[in-house]
């Protein structure tokens, strides 16, 4: 395709919507459909997944807020045909139709894609600010991928019937004048990354392995969340001749043994506690690891929940941790092996059972009830009443299906 972005005004003349408002809000609270909302505060964003129930959307504010839903041509026959007037590329590169809602003021922030895209106007304008492609930087504090350095060189706007094309990488931030609706035509562009990965994946039905692991005789130990050789070397001769390094598939075979089984969750912390608050509570109190976490160690690597975490000074203390699951109230504990407690708190899922109550799959909700959604995570440390859960990212190989809400979510 093109390497420049291009206008088209009037590109289909006469154009009439596909799809009204109140039909968008209606394929946005089905659990079938891909959809999103956006809302923008000042310089902070807001970022809601459907399927969302059609009288939250209704009742959404007059100004700053975007809906967005995915494969609209899946639901409407004339975002279908819509689609297909674009025939003319290979329906290998075809993706959907996405159709973006938004009241005056509203949009998702200056970001690129990395496919090509056009962008047909429906009813409303938007206007449009799009700049040459340049070294991703991404705010870490947005909720979605927006750009922390965006300099447009170029300005339009988009009338009913106009379509722009950019072509892959150019920043753009649309703005909409009116409520408007955009019409978004995208390509599939798979990365080497996803390629490579997705042939992994279809090897998987043609592997067939014999064996299983087995140590029948195995001796009592001390130190029972210790990884020693003859546990790493069983392992490793099952995935002998498996590509890799052997040092390589050791570290799979430590992150694979701590990895939680794919129900667990824990809940996200309602009142996160400051650092110095956290060593006093471990000092009066103690320090214990939720029931659901796994935490496991060879040499001075902790492998927690499926992750690696390198801990030279404070070893000592998180090997006893992960032997005998919890550490006595103490005067005083490592500071670096607080701080690594810490930061698994800080980047965690966290919440404080009730002083009775433990349970075992997930962390309990605080006392008073919680609203905070389960999430999959990793590390959990905790004071004598009080579950610490760090967040993780899955590292199989296989994708976990995407997992849609039962009911409509409200914004």
């Amino acid at each position: 395709m093109a390497a420049a972005p291009l206008l088209v005004r009037g590109a289909i003349r006469g154009f009439r919507d596909l799809v009204s408002p109140a039909d968008l809000f209606r394929i946005a609270a089905s659990p079938d459909a891909e959809s999103r909302v956006v809302r923008r505060d000042g310089h902070s964003w807001r970022l809601a997944q459907g399927p969302f129930a059609g009288a939250a959307l209704r009742r959404m504010p007059s100004r700053r807020w975007t809906l967005l839903v995915q494969g609209v041509n899946h639901f409407v026959p004339g975002a279908e045909r819509l689609l297909r007037r674009f025939a003319f590329l290979p329906y290998a590169r075809l993706d959907d139709v996405m159709v973006s809602c938004a009241a005056p003021g509203g949009g998702v922030g200056p970001h690129a894609d990395t496919y090509d895209v056009f962008l047909l106007q429906g009813a409303g304008r938007r206007r449009w600010r799009i700049a040459p492609p340049r070294e991703e930087r991404l705010d870490p504090r947005a909720p979605l991928k927006i750009l922390s350095r965006f300099a447009p060189t170029a300005e339009c706007i988009l009338e009913p019937g106009d379509m722009l094309y950019l072509p892959p990488g150019w920043g753009h931030d649309g703005e909409a004048l009116d409520t408007c609706l955009t019409y978004s035509i995208g390509f599939r562009a798979p990365s080497a990354q996803e390629l490579a990965v997705a042939y992994l994946q279809s090897l998987e039905d043609r592997i067939a392995r014999r064996g299983r692991y087995r140590d029948p005789g195995i001796r009592p130990t001390r130190h029972p969340a210790r990884l020693g050789d003859d546990i790493m070397d069983r392992c490793l001769r099952l995935l002998r001749g498996m590509p890799g390094a052997r040092a390589e598939r050791a570290r799979f075979v430590a992150r694979y043994l701590s990895e939680p089984k794919s129900h667990v969750t824990f809940a996200r912390p309602a009142r996160p506690i400051a650092v110095g608050a956290f060593a006093r509570s471990i000092a009066r109190r103690g320090v214990r690891l939720a029931p659901a976490t796994i935490m496991l160690y060879r040499g001075r690597t902790l492998y927690v929940n499926g992750e690696a975490f390198t801990a030279d000074a404070a070893a000592g203390v998180l090997r006893r941790l992960a032997d005998r699951r919890s550490l006595a109230p103490a005067p005083r504990i490592p500071r670096a092996a607080a701080a690594l407690l810490h930061a698994w708190y800080l980047s965690a899922t966290c919440c404080r059972a009730p002083r009775s109550e433990h349970r075992t799959i997930s962390a309990v909700a605080p006392q008073g009830g919680s609203d905070e959604r389960p999430r999959r995570a990793t590390v959990a440390a905790a004071g004598a009443a009080d579950h610490f859960v760090a967040r993780r990212v899955p590292r199989r190989l296989r994708p976990a299906p995407r997992r849609r809400a039962a009911g409509a979510a409200h914004l």
